[in-house]
């Protein structure tokens, strides 16, 4: 059986926590999720929580150094050694290469990567309908619009490094939350990666 290091990606609204968590523990493995990370700490009011919220509040993004050395303490973890699953890191060119090197230093590179594919609208709706559900500051019109084009700009780009290796797999992210389980199942399974 193939070791589960995995990544999922898909624009926000994908349901990528939802499914990664779903498939993690399927797998028996952490989800490594930075968002959960960083909402927990601000949660708690840390002293990480505080700057995180700042700028999650902005909209923006939590800087590259500082989201590596959590994803990096994250991994060195003992639940992590046999297997992951990455939600919301890597999200650039830059964190690749840093994950890269991590990993690399291990032996231990990614084995899948999986992309959710949702069309730009239904995103949109879904943050909207998590918004009114969960009363999120940050699901509001214009830093949804916000993330998603850095989504688009700088997250997307990082599939092709992927692609090129041979390890992406494209699932369509529309459909019930069982049906797009079943399509990672499926996906998963071809590569060798399946629950025990």
């Amino acid at each position: 059986m193939t070791a589960a290091r995995l990544l999922i990606i898909g624009p926000q609204g994908s349901g990528k926590g939802t499914q990664g968590v779903r498939v993690a523990e399927a797998l028996g493995i952490p989800a490594v999720s930075t968002g959960d990370v960083f909402r927990a700490n601000v949660k708690e009011g840390t002293e990480l929580g505080l700057k995180v919220k700042a700028i999650i509040d902005a909209g923006d993004l939590v800087p590259d150094a500082l989201t590596g050395e959590i994803v990096r303490d994250r991994l060195a973890q003992p639940d992590a050694a046999g297997g992951f699953l990455l939600d919301g890191y890597p999200r650039n060119l830059g964190q690749v290469g840093d994950l890269d090197r991590f990993l690399d230093e291990r032996g231990a590179p990614l084995t899948a990567v999986i992309e959710l594919v949702v069309p730009r609208d239904e995103s949109i709706q879904r943050l909207s309908l998590r918004a009114s559900e969960q009363g999120r500051a940050d699901d509001n019109a214009e830093s949804i619009a916000k993330r998603l084009a850095i989504y688009e700009s700088e997250t997307a780009p990082i599939l092709d490094v992927y692609r090129e290796r041979g390890i992406v797999d494209q699932i369509d992210g529309v459909g019930s939350l069982d049906e797009v389980y079943a399509r990672i199942q499926a996906a998963l399974a071809a590569r060798g990666i399946a629950a025990s």
